[in-house]
């Protein structure tokens, strides 16, 4: 009777702990940080298609350069941001990147920005929590060209850590 007992109170003490550290996943990965799997090459080469990414939910200061996981019209997508409410964008004919007047030299990206055809009038004027997306791979990305500036709602969290597809 005595050993029931105490294998009843061990399986309670399994359950409660298999409950605790279910909660604390729900709200780590449901609140703080979130996974997202990439659906394209619009951040090639750095980010390929099959990647996966953990982004962090709670990121109070995006700055330009971080590398975000948004939803925009439903549909999810991952870009770098290149410019912050207030700045002024525009793509020129010549498929160059101004941001404030400035020319960007992006030593980093190995493709010309060009225009998403007669889609934005330039150059835009962010405003007040906006920002504009651009994908790496500048050639085939859907990005803030497409669809315009991202609202600070529609980003979903900067992301943190990058796992190849290749490492699975």
């Amino acid at each position: 009777m005595e050993k029931t007992a105490e294998n009843r109170d061990e399986i309670m003490m399994f359950l409660r702990n298999l409950t605790v550290m279910a909660l604390t996943l729900i709200v780590l990965f449901g609140v703080v940080f979130g996974v997202s799997r990439v659906r394209d090459n619009a951040m090639a080469p750095r980010i390929s298609a099959g990647d996966l990414l953990l982004y962090y939910r709670l990121e109070k200061q995006l700055r330009t350069q971080d590398v975000v996981v948004l939803r925009k019209d439903g549909k999810r997508y991952v870009g770098r941001i290149v410019a912050k409410s207030g700045d002024q964008v525009e793509v020129t004919e010549d498929a160059c990147l101004k941001v404030n007047g400035n020319l960007i030299v992006e030593t980093d990206i190995f493709y010309n920005t060009l225009r998403d055809g007669d889609r934005l009038d330039y150059p835009v004027t962010l405003g007040e929590g906006q920002y504009f997306v651009l994908g790496d791979f500048r050639i085939g990305a859907e990005d803030s060209r497409y669809f315009g500036p991202v609202e600070k709602s529609e980003i979903l969290g900067k992301v943190l850590i990058l796992l190849r597809r290749t490492g699975f």
